[in-house]
């Protein structure tokens, strides 16, 4: 997969649709060399992230959205597992609380945002706000249209104060997600995800769909850009999602702080004097 890929990002002015988007596309790598590559990467995003907690001057925000099994559990596992736990935050947002209802929709999403030098995850998001509500007619286009508005002001502010927001869609085949739907069913130790609302959820498939796309459309900006990521073979989606962090990150061009230097003097002169 070369650097860049148009394959993968959806520029904010792009008219999108997902069905010109292929969900098993694979850039024309194979699975040996893509998990090759990932594991490169994997590193590389280490010590990246070593590098942006010791500067504290930036932080990044990871948006993984997508329906159900199309591996946002997954992507964390396997893109992010070589993260040091300090400086790194996961969020799930789901069916939000009585107290969380009792103020706007952002309000929980904001305590969640990654302090500066921290890279934190959101497993779904504030989206969730607009794509669920939206598809079981919670709120109206109208109100989904209003609430977009807020999202983009919303993330346009966390750019300003220097966190990087990158969002991923990872785009599943309605036929890949009955396949894994059906693993889980088969397998004990993946059974306890399932859930009778998976297979409720598949009639809504094509609400969904058009749910993304006008999300997508709405809220991708230079600062805060959408990547929709073909997500039915694993081993590409994780590459096509560590690439894209490792590209943010360095071009960031961070650089290591220095210490204060009379405090290093002092520490020298006592190192020799022992």
């Amino acid at each position: 997969m070369a650097k860049g890929s148009k394959g993968a990002l959806t520029p904010a002015d792009d008219e999108v649709s997902l069905k010109k988007v292929s969900p098993s596309d694979t850039g024309g790598l194979d699975e040996d060399a893509a998990k090759d590559l990932l594991r490169k990467d994997v590193e590389r995003l280490a010590e990246l992230h070593d590098l942006l907690y010791a500067a504290r001057s930036r932080a990044l925000l990871v948006v993984l959205q997508g329906m159900d099994t199309s591996g946002k559990d997954g992507t964390v596992r396997h893109v992010l597992q070589g993260l040091s736990p300090l400086g790194t935050s996961v969020h799930s947002f789901k069916q939000p609380t009585a107290e969380e209802l009792r103020h706007d929709f952002l309000w929980r999403v904001h305590q969640a945002v990654p302090e500066l030098g921290a890279i934190g995850i959101f497993n779904r998001s504030h989206y969730e706000d607009v794509l669920v509500t939206r598809v079981h007619g919670q709120i109206s286009s109208r109100q989904a249209h209003e609430r977009m508005r807020a999202i983009r002001h919303f993330e346009r502010h966390l750019s300003d104060e220097g966190v990087v927001v990158r969002k991923f869609f990872l785009h599943i085949s309605e036929e890949e997600q009955a396949k894994r739907i059906e693993e889980r069913l088969k397998d004990p130790r993946k059974r306890w995800k399932y859930s009778p609302s998976d297979l409720e959820e598949r009639n809504f498939w094509d609400d969904y769909q058009s749910a993304y796309e006008d999300a997508i459309r709405r809220t991708s900006a230079d600062q805060s850009p959408w990547y929709v990521i073909p997500a039915d073979h694993k081993w590409y989606r994780n590459l096509a999602i560590a690439r894209v962090l490792v590209e943010t990150l360095e071009n960031l061009h961070l650089e290591w702080p220095e210490p204060d230097l009379p405090s290093l003097t002092s520490v020298e002169r006592e190192l020799e004097e022992s």
